[in-house]
């Protein structure tokens, strides 16, 4: 287990570099909005700066639900939960943690029908 927090760290503190990145890309589309011409959705040369901006809050919003589920993991893991399927309670293989860190349930759970 402390190969699986080791690598949740990692992972961690990945998303928060990726997420700070992200607020500063952010900040950069919303400042060059204001030196912009208003009228962006005309603009022939491609992306409005109104969709960029939507592109960056979504990937923000992805990196935050991210960080989320890492945490989520960390705590799984102090618990001496991580590792066992919320659904059915059997182990999650190894193949499947290691492909997805955070991952909740076995693959046979994750693809079974809600």
């Amino acid at each position: 287990m402390d190969r699986a927090r080791e690598l949740l760290e990692t992972e961690r503190k990945q998303a928060l570099r990726r997420l700070s990145g992200l607020t500063g890309d952010f900040d950069e589309v919303v400042a060059a909005s204001h030196d912009a011409n208003a009228d962006d959705e005309h603009d022939p040369e491609g992306a409005t700066i109104a969709f960029e901006r939507s592109q960056v809050a979504a990937l923000v919003l992805q990196t935050q639900n991210h960080l989320a589920e890492v945490a989520a993991a960390i705590e799984r893991l102090a618990a001496g939960t991580y590792g066992i399927c919320e659904r059915c309670g059997q182990p999650i293989a190894q193949a499947r943690l290691e492909a997805r860190l955070s991952a909740r349930t076995c693959i046979g759970c994750a693809l079974a029908p809600h």
